[in-house]
């Protein structure tokens, strides 16, 4: 049957040519991603060992296949690492490992083959996880680099991430710091700066410090790298993969997934893997941890928390520009490139639209932030260092008042273009 629909297009488009009718040719679109050539990408998981693993497992397992439909190559899941050792990884162009690493010698064989014959990997957290590195030593000491797991902090926690290396493919698309998703976090017994094969491409910023919320298994200094690649290989590795979990329920109560920035680095990274594009760089990226003040184009006042303060209903107005900390604010991802607007005093305390209104009008607050669609803000470049914010549960825009007069309450209104609706985003 398909054969036979395939056919009757064929013919249909060789009459519309000799008729002179020019077909018009569909194109894909996806938001901020340049078109890349088609591949195939094969995920091998095991989902045996531990809860929070196999829990990232399922999670990257419904994920990767819906970012694939939109960017370009094919995703397929295995739990059969034989592939590595039949030969049958050779029809895919890049392999990750979710929650594992090949364990029989026939595996690891096949599996350093295809690396040397030019095949692509991305690794996540357990991947490289061992305690007995001479075992295997070109993938743990050479490949990787690693050695052996040093240690780990706990509970899962988010971290600040600092891009080491701007220039990779995986990374030109990605600001000099942002927030990670939330994990647990490995150190390994090489230091990778010393290896001249090893390029880190990100790593723990000290501002993360302590990163861990049990005082016994939480760093408090050091350097710890995060995402890396050999340079004899074309291969990824990113430190992260774990979900926060309530055991005794087993179920998810954090997302590998929640950061866009992150996320950024697992498609650009893939689509260099893949030998396809990557994603188009977002002009003046707005770091995740740095401060910012936001001043309207149309009259020249800041966004301002009233009277400095930051408890929950705190109005968001605006004020002639003074450099307080009331008008400073971060801009941190949630997904799917939106931020929440942190005030510096209390980053957790957003902008809020009360009452989680869709109308025109509705008054802005800070509120503490629950993840709620009206606390979070796309922001939408429109001159280099000017944007306009718009609000996830309304697709309405932040607001400024025509006059420059103090202590107007802020508001969000139907977007228009206007100066009212427009802010310069300077680091404070």
């Amino acid at each position: 049957m398909h054969q036979y629909i395939r056919s009757i297009r064929v013919v249909f488009v060789l009459l519309a040519a000799l008729i002179g009718f020019a077909a018009p040719q569909a194109t894909a679109h996806t938001s901020g991603t340049a078109a890349a050539a088609p591949f195939k990408v094969l995920g091998l998981y095991s989902g045996t060992w531990d809860a929070a693993h196999i829990d990232f497992e399922k999670e990257a397992n419904d994920w990767f296949p819906k970012q694939a439909a939109a960017n370009g190559f094919t995703y397929t899941a295995s739990n059969d690492w034989n592939l590595l050792a039949n030969g049958g990884v050779n029809a895919y162009q890049v392999v990750l490992f979710l929650d594992d690493l090949p364990q029989t010698a026939a595996q690891r064989s096949g599996f350093e083959q295809y690396m040397r014959g030019g095949g692509a990997w991305m690794g996540f957290h357990v991947s490289a996880f061992t305690t007995d590195a001479a075992s295997w030593s070109w993938y743990h000491n050479q490949f990787l680099g690693s050695g052996n797991f040093r240690s780990n902090t706990w509970g899962p926690t988010s971290a600040t991430l600092k891009v080491e290396d701007r220039t990779h493919p995986s990374t030109t698309g990605l600001p000099a710091t942002f927030t990670s998703s939330v994990s647990e976090w490995y150190s390994w017994s090489n230091d990778l700066r010393q290896n001249p094969d090893i390029k880190i491409l990100a790593s723990v910023d000290p501002s993360s410090f302590p990163l861990g919320t049990d005082p016994d298994q939480s760093w408090y200094s050091g350097y710890y790298p995060i995402l890396w690649t050999n340079t004899k290989y074309k291969m990824l590795y990113a430190n992260f993969g774990h979900n926060a979990m309530n055991y005794e329920t087993n179920t998810r109560t954090s997302s590998t997934f929640a950061s866009a920035t992150q996320n950024r680095f697992l498609l650009d990274g893939l689509k260099w893997l893949g030998g396809g594009g990557s994603t188009t760089p977002p002009d003046d990226s707005l770091s995740e941890t740095s401060y910012y003040s936001l001043k309207n184009v149309g009259n020249g006042t800041c966004v301002d928390a009233r009277s400095a303060a930051t408890a929950d209903g705190t109005a968001v107005q605006q004020y002639a520009c003074n450099g307080t900390q009331a008008q400073q604010f971060r801009l941190t991802s949630t997904d799917g490139g939106y931020r929440r607007i942190g005030v510096r005093p209390a980053p957790q305390q957003v902008i809020d639209v009360t009452d989680v209104s869709a109308a025109d009008g509705a008054p802005l607050q800070l509120w503490a932030y629950g993840g709620g669609q009206n606390q979070q803000w796309l922001p939408v470049k429109e001159a280099a260092g000017r944007y306009r914010f718009t609000a996830r549960h309304s697709g309405k825009c932040l607001t400024s008042a025509g006059a420059a007069t103090n202590s107007v309450q802020l508001t969000q209104r139907a977007c228009d273009g206007s100066p009212a609706q427009s802010f310069t985003v300077t680091a404070a």
